[in-house]
């Protein structure tokens, strides 16, 4: 999304222009607008260098300030994310994990972005500090008016934190909705589409009383994303692939190869990929079924 590494297909699309096609002095100047705080704070910062450093590179590359002004809203910043501003002669190893990660959001905040990716930023984190980065997260989003894309692989964390949601299996998106739709309560499942999705939701522990739901296995190991199956990269594991197979006809089956053995599966599921398409109704939730 950021262009970090090589997009190999797709476009992304940031305030009317593809991020993709960008040249190299339009895409510095969107790089000012588009930040990052990464999954690990350890290897994230440079640790040749002090946290003044860490936070000023930002400021030199986007900003014509002199030393004095740098200096001036690297303390700002420092302060602003919960650190004193008497760090800045520090180094990252001199700092537990939760502080550097909130020197890495520092460094993000620097250049005054409009959107910033936050890539599991509290997965590496002892539990008694993630909800603090979790907090500060968010009074930076209400204060400075922030859109996250919050990567996180922690549904307790979504529900936290999210507004919409997207789930995803192989690298693929299955079904977008509100954080409501994906992990409300309307009845089992509640409106979800894909049933990927319902699976992941059912495997959520639930400590209300009242509140338990019926457990959906999927059989087999997920498959590996370097060579994905043909068609719908979910049909090997599918229960509504199988469920149709055993009720149609055999010429419009096909039998696969899966790690529990032979499976008749829907012709349609391996033979197309399919796109994200609207729920009736409801033209923000999508999801990427070939069989609802």
């Amino acid at each position: 999304i950021l262009r970090l590494i090589p997009a190999t297909a797709g476009e992304v699309i940031f305030d009317g222009l593809d991020v993709f096609t960008l040249g190299r002095n339009k895409m510095r100047a969107l790089r000012r607008r588009m930040q990052i705080i990464f999954q690990d704070p350890v290897s994230s910062l440079n640790p040749r260098m002090t946290v003044g450093s860490i936070v000023s590179e930002p400021l030199k590359v986007h900003y014509s300030m002199s030393r004095r002004q740098r200096h001036r809203r690297v303390d700002e910043l420092l302060e602003h994310v919960g650190l004193s501003a008497g760090y800045v002669n520090r180094y990252p190893h001199e700092f537990s994990g939760g502080q550097r990660q909130r020197i890495g959001i520092a460094r993000a905040l620097a250049s005054e972005p409009d959107f910033i990716v936050c890539d599991e930023p509290i997965s590496a984190l002892d539990v008694s500090i993630q909800a603090q980065i979790l907090n500060l997260l968010s009074d930076l989003q209400e204060e400075l008016g922030l859109s996250y894309l919050f990567i996180a692989h922690n549904l307790a964390v979504v529900e936290h934190f999210a507004d919409q949601v997207a789930v995803m299996y192989l690298g693929r998106i299955v079904e977008i909705a509100g954080k409501e739709v994906i992990l409300g309560e309307g009845g089992e499942y509640g409106r979800l589409q894909h049933p990927y999705t319902r699976a992941l939701i059912s495997a959520v522990p639930q400590v209300r009383p009242g509140g338990e739901k019926t457990r959906i296995h999927l059989p087999g190991e997920p498959p590996s994303p370097i060579h994905p199956p043909t068609g719908c990269p979910f049909h090997p594991r599918c229960p509504l692939t199988r469920k149709l197979a055993a009720e149609t006809d055999p010429e419009d089956t096909h039998e696969i190869d899966s790690p529990t053995g032979p499976v008749r599966v829907v012709k349609q599921c391996v033979l197309q990929v399919p796109e994200l398409r609207p729920v009736p109704d409801d033209s923000s939730h999508l999801h990427a079924c070939l069989l609802r």
